[in-house]
């Protein structure tokens, strides 16, 4: 297995009384897309039966490759789009039942996205500040004009830009993708959330300064309480600063468990798949990944079975015809494989 070499964030931070709901919770969470013309009638299953939670002052990494629906959860929680079947709680309130234009501003205030693209995600023609105020025009209506500049000034001081009056007055093609993609954090800061989703907010920022936007999100776990929903196809970073790690593939998910097990005993073969293409800065250059073979995943109507069985080295008979779903192999550590062995000691259970 590929060295992860990087230390473990630090989770410590201010204690909370544990609750009897999670933060965020999805139960057989699905989203289905219509593709091609006419009454083609094709469906493309982005997200199948998906269930995970978030607890308060937490961080949840979700990994996998691209198409495997990680973003298409981010935007569902975000509701940008509505699920097809199934639901979202938030803190124990089913997102369905929250009909009024207030509960949905007080949802959307508590759980903001950061996007991937900190080029694009700010509008060149208005200096930094303006998103910003806009948020806390919109969610904090309780603040007077001169407290909106004093929080925004405040926001940008807690993601680490310096000094404030003078980086809001700064338009974003002065500002390097690390600044801007930290007024991205800050925007969504001002809201005073409970919960950010962070879609893959470093993978189009240089390698030297990955490490400082990964260290914020643990700061602001740490001084503001707030969780992560980090979504990721880094397994490197998901190791360096999540508390559990989720894999996806093809719409579903496929391992999940306190990060460090998952990577140091994967159960399921994509999980080992993603882990052998971690490339190791000290071994020679190579080209390709001998052990990935077979076909994509197919997710346009797709029959019944593992998704994974085309590229698996594993896979028997049942794979072609069940599809597997997440049993408790361990401490914690579910996998959806009808090969995967529990760990000593832990009897195979189902959910």
């Amino acid at each position: 297995m590929t060295d992860l070499s990087v230390e473990k964030i630090s989770s410590t931070g201010p204690e909370a009384a544990a609750p009897t709901a999670p933060l965020i919770e999805t139960k057989d969470l699905t989203r289905h897309f219509r593709v091609g013309r006419g009454f083609s009638g094709k469906m493309l299953h982005a997200v199948d039966d998906v269930n995970l939670t978030v607890d308060r002052q937490e961080i949840v990494a979700l990994a996998g490759e691209s198409g495997s629906g990680k973003s298409t959860i981010a935007r569902l929680l975000a509701g940008v789009y509505r699920p097809t079947s199934g639901e979202i709680h938030y803190q124990g309130r089913a997102l369905s039942s929250m009909r009024s234009r207030r509960d949905q501003l007080v949802y959307r205030g508590d759980v903001p996205m950061v996007f991937q693209d900190p080029f694009s995600s700010l509008n060149p023609a208005f200096r930094v500040s303006h998103g910003i105020l806009r948020s806390l025009k919109l969610h904090r209506r309780d603040l007077t004009r001169a407290q909106r500049y004093d929080e925004a000034e405040r926001v940008i001081e807690a993601v680490g830009l310096a000094p404030a009056a003078d980086i809001m007055h700064r338009y974003p093609y002065e500002l390097s993708g690390g600044q801007r993609q930290r007024i991205g954090f800050a925007q969504a800061l001002a809201h005073k959330p409970k919960l950010i989703l962070a879609d893959e907010p470093v993978s189009m920022l240089d390698v030297s300064i990955r490490i400082g936007l990964l260290n914020l999100m643990a700061e602001l776990r740490r001084s503001a309480g707030v969780s992560f929903l980090y979504i990721t196809h880094d397994i490197a970073s998901a190791r360096y600063v999540a508390d559990r790690l989720l894999i996806m593939y093809a719409g579903h998910i496929v391992e999940s468990g306190p990060t460090e097990a998952v990577l140091a005993n994967p159960k399921h073969p994509y999980t080992d798949l993603l882990l052998g293409a971690v490339p190791d800065p000290r071994a020679p250059l190579t080209v390709g990944n001998e052990g990935d073979t077979g076909e994509p995943p197919k997710v346009i109507d797709p029959t019944p079975g593992c998704r994974f069985r085309w590229r698996c080295p594993l896979v028997v008979d049942e794979c072609h015809h069940v599809t597997p779903t997440l049993r408790r192999l361990g401490d914690g550590h579910d996998a959806a494989c009808h090969v995967a062995q529990p760990d000593a000691g832990t009897a195979p259970t189902n959910p």
